[in-house]
């Protein structure tokens, strides 16, 4: 794993740095074999509250987590937690849907050491509570933000007219927008 550890409004101290590699690199022991991949960690100072936000980019998996808390080092500690119940969460998924089949199952350990079945297991139901259909109007994005805006909405779904692929753009928690649209 390759780090790349970034501060805005902090410094980003040797101990700092040497902390956030040890508990990041502690997720290995959930993969066959050390992922190559890059790790982007981004920590934030703002008002006395520390956030860290954490993005590792595998072939086939995208893990991420963000957590905010007064103390930097139990940040970096919850941070990692949330890492460590995705990687779980998909891993239990992979081998209970695709035991025979090709996909990202090769990338995971075969034991748990330390994590009960009961845990895992909970950790995968999802329940969807509710389902919406609708017809996707092309439309640019500038009419998709006006439109999520009208609908008091922190996101829109929208056919966009130039590419004619479905887009999505949303409100990021700094008041700014995000778009995320969709490669072949």
């Amino acid at each position: 794993m390759h780090f790349n550890i970034r501060g805005e409004n902090i410094e980003v101290t040797e101990a700092i740095r040497a902390y956030v590699e040890k508990k990041v690199t502690k997720l290995t022991k959930y993969f066959n074999e050390t992922p190559n991949s890059d790790v982007h960690v981004n920590l934030k100072v703002y008002n006395n509250e520390q956030s860290i936000e954490v993005t590792i980019p595998m072939k086939g998996l995208l893990l991420r987590a963000e957590e905010r808390h007064l103390d930097l080092y139990a940040a970096i500690d919850l941070v990692v937690e949330k890492l460590e119940r995705q990687i779980r969460k998909h891993k239990t998924k992979v081998n209970r849907k695709f035991r025979n089949a090709e996909g990202t199952k090769h990338m995971f350990a075969n034991g748990t050491e330390g994590v009960s079945t009961a845990l895992l297991e909970e950790e995968d139901d999802f329940e969807i509570v509710r389902e919406k259909r609708f017809d996707l109007k092309p439309m640019d994005t500038e009419e998709a933000i006006l439109q999520m805006g009208l609908l008091g909405h922190n996101f829109f779904v929208y056919n966009n007219a130039e590419s004619g692929e479905m887009n999505v753009v949303y409100r990021r928690k700094d008041g700014k927008y995000g778009l995320i649209a969709g490669t072949n």
